[in-house]
């Protein structure tokens, strides 16, 4: 048996409590073949003891009959993340999602927003975190402009819209002046966002990060125990190469990746066909001639046609989830609708939940949730 094959014996291996595979949580650092032995080195220190003695048993289980000798061997690795005694800084959630990007300006924001919303919207108890310091994006996002209160104990009270309980540097600052902050001064504002925030009982709790690998990621991965990451990415090399950055970052600290989203992947133009007097025009087809690859696009009941334009090189986000073998959990379009959704302070799947735009987030959400189930 080779070590391809082996690997592949260790993929059908689900880690204890996801339907994600061992392979795929990057815990398998080696496998060496030799004649009729094999070793597999595993890097698990975050794992509880249960866990690694189940999964290395299940194991050499999988290889028993191939081998007469099967070798599994835990490895050390760098620090993981949180304890038990620290990941209850908030622990009355179920589920902990980190969106990430590797660079600025791929939408990360404005697809942890509809991830929330729409999580929302299947009747979980939901909060979203805004732990971008330097530039929030939620009282943008969602039009709010309120501050929160306080307990008598002192804790912040999240503000509220569409059903989900929403923190954010902006509400405390008032968004408009720049944050001039060093990284302690970051590490200990993104430490009081989870132990001084009233969250109560959550089901998810979804964390808008800033882009890169810096302050805020570290103090997360030390205090927090996450559920796993979902990165945001646009199809260009240039977003898609420091997306490796991050998801290796996770991968470090032992965060399994849930998989990749490729936002702007795409542009759809919409409208409505018409006949002489101004009625819609209720079935057939609209011919686009002009394009490089002549298409028909149906016209629905209401006269509405929708097409999508590749205005950049498509794929980025699916090579780079075959690279880290983790899903890629769908492509979001640039759309006229959810550019007017994100002005007005309106999740798109909560304006327009049959839109196409909120069929792929809906279709996102779907992947996630069978993920951590």
């Amino acid at each position: 048996m080779t070590k391809d094959q082996v690997m592949k014996k260790l993929k059908g291996i689900k880690y204890p409590g996801f339907s994600r595979d061992i392979v795929s949580f990057g815990i398998v650092k080696n496998v060496d073949v030799e004649g009729d032995s094999v070793k597999i080195n595993l890097q698990m220190s975050s794992a509880s003891e249960e866990s690694q003695i189940a999964i290395c048993g299940q194991v050499k289980e999988a290889l028993r009959e191939s081998f007469s000798v099967v070798d599994v061997e835990l490895v050390e690795a760098a620090p993981g993340p949180a304890t038990t005694q620290q990941a209850k800084l908030i622990p009355d959630v179920k589920h902990t999602i980190a969106v990430a990007s590797g660079k600025g300006g791929v939408g990360k924001s404005t697809v942890a927003v509809n991830i929330a919303a729409e999580l929302m919207n299947r009747g979980h108890n939901v909060g979203l975190l805004d732990l971008d310091i330097y530039g929030p994006s939620l009282p943008i996002l969602l039009g709010i402009n309120d501050r929160p209160s306080m307990t008598s104990e002192k804790k912040l009270i999240p503000l509220k819209k569409y059903g989900m309980k929403i923190m954010s540097f902006g509400f405390l600052s008032g968004n408009e002046t720049p944050v001039i902050w060093r990284g302690p001064m970051v590490a200990r504002m993104t430490e009081q966002f989870f132990g001084d925030v009233l969250w109560e009982s959550l089901d998810y709790l979804i964390l808008d990060l800033p882009p890169g690998t810096g302050d805020i990621q570290l103090t997360l991965v030390q205090k927090l125990k996450i559920t796993g990451a979902v990165i945001v990415t646009t199809p260009q090399d240039l977003a898609v190469s420091d997306v490796r950055k991050g998801a290796d970052m996770f991968g470090k600290v032992h965060t399994p990746v849930l998989g990749v989203v490729e936002n702007m992947a795409g542009y759809i133009v919409s409208g409505f066909v018409r006949d002489k007097d101004g009625n819609p025009v209720t079935e057939g087809s609209v011919s686009f001639a002009e394009m490089d690859d002549f298409r028909n696009v149906d016209v629905s009941k209401d006269g509405k046609f929708e097409l999508e334009i590749d205005l950049f090189k498509r794929g980025g986000g699916k090579s780079e989830s075959e690279r880290l073998n983790v899903p890629l959990l769908g492509e979001i379009p640039i759309s006229q609708e959810l550019m007017e959704a994100c002005d007005e302070g309106t999740p798109i799947v909560v304006k327009d939940r049959q839109s196409s735009i909120s069929q792929a987030f809906s279709f996102i959400v779907d992947k996630i949730e069978d993920a951590v189930a």
